[in-house]
């Protein structure tokens, strides 16, 4: 067999080996057989909570082994199909069975970055705030500029976008908007993106055609559901209502309902205007005060261990995790973890796993040297 193809069977069953370690893979098939007994027992949906609880349990181990499964059997079929492609001598299925194989590395290593995401929320789904900075127009442009980018990253994986709140700029971008993301481990994926992203680029508005640098913030937090428990006295929550503002359009609704809540005590505030009637914002509010209060609380846990304390104080306004440099030079720099790349319109497209799974190792503190150790 020829020596690239033996390089990417080599890497792919490193993966496998991996994964499987990580996941304890006969205790793994052991613990699946007893959630599929316990959602067999009709004894369990007499507590429709832990029934719940064990349905998601057995969705989330069952698609890691069904992955890891996967790939071992895409690989030997690919291997297959290459071994026959060469006793053939033909070149063009041959490079079909390569293309194979690059595509089975692809998923092999997004696997070992998701079988990182093993925090308490991280296969929910996601709120996502961006906020423009002080610069006006420049500003709102670039918060305008990323909340495409992500809602490309989140199509291009499946997910689905809702816009709940969008406050647009004067001429151009957005002064705000908020998100939620929907998809499997929208949480875990796109956590690694809170902080501030900075740009330098010819603005586009400046008719002296000279560089400028502008700033917006991004905040996620997990959507939580009802098996986490969130206790808000409804007396240290300000309610507001106001007219939904924005230019209108597919994303926002222009009506009398929007509402605003306020946590006094700790000054968090959300909004939600999407949807007709005040009735329906103020549900979707109050679950997003529930989400937010609910990553602040996991945010005291991980200070508490000094696990993220030095990435805390970067995620302060002015201290960029990534800037995206478009003039003088084309760079996107991760100054977290020292990713970078010259393919500054395909980050800006979408293309951030890069980023995110560096991010996510760093934070997590594993890399595949580590486990393997």
């Amino acid at each position: 067999m020829r020596a690239d193809v033996e390089a990417a069977k080599a890497d792919i069953e490193q993966s496998i080996e991996l994964l499987k370690r990580r996941l304890d893979w006969d205790l793994a098939l052991r613990k699946l057989d007893e959630l599929n007994a316990r959602v067999e027992d009709p004894t369990l949906w007499n507590n429709p909570d832990e029934a719940q609880a064990v349905s998601r349990e057995r969705a989330r181990l069952g698609g890691q082994i069904d992955a890891v499964k996967g790939l071992a059997s895409d690989l030997a079929d690919a291997l297959g199909y290459a071994e026959m492609a060469e006793e053939e001598g033909d070149e063009a299925s041959l490079e079909e069975a390569r293309a194979q194989l690059k595509a089975l590395r692809e998923r092999s290593g997004r696997a070992e970055l998701e079988a990182l995401l093993s925090g308490e929320a991280d296969g929910n789904d996601a709120f996502v705030e961006i906020n423009s900075g002080a610069g006006g127009t420049e500003s709102n442009d670039w918060a305008g500029i990323l909340l495409r980018m992500y809602t490309r990253w989140a199509q291009a994986h499946g997910m689905t976008v809702d816009f709940l709140e969008e406050t647009t700029g004067e001429q151009a971008g957005i002064k705000s908007v908020t998100l939620q993301v929907k998809g499997p481990n929208a949480y875990g994926w796109l956590k690694t993106e809170a902080g501030v992203h900075r740009l330098v680029r010819i603005s586009p508005f400046d008719s002296a055609a000279k560089r400028h640098t502008s700033f917006a913030s991004v905040w996620v937090y997990p959507v939580v559901d009802d098996t986490i428990e969130i206790e808000i006295n409804p007396a240290d929550v300000r309610t507001d209502t106001y007219r939904a503002s924005g230019a209108g359009g597919q994303h926002v609704n222009k009506t009398d309902s929007a509402v605003r809540l306020t946590h006094i005590p700790t000054g968090i505030a959300v909004a939600c205007q999407n949807q007709r009637s005040q009735h329906q914002n103020r549900d979707q509010a109050w679950k997003m005060l529930k989400a937010r209060l609910y990553e602040l609380e996991l945010e005291k846990r991980e200070a508490a261990q000094q696990a993220l304390e030095d990435q805390k104080t970067d995620i302060g306004w002015g201290h960029q995790i990534r800037s995206y440099v478009l003039q003088p030079y084309q760079m996107v720099k991760d100054l977290r973890t020292e990713v970078e790349t010259s393919d500054t319109q395909g980050v800006l497209d979408g293309d951030l796993d890069a980023f995110m799974g560096a991010a996510l190792a760093q934070r997590v503190g594993a890399t595949r040297d580590q486990v393997e150790a």
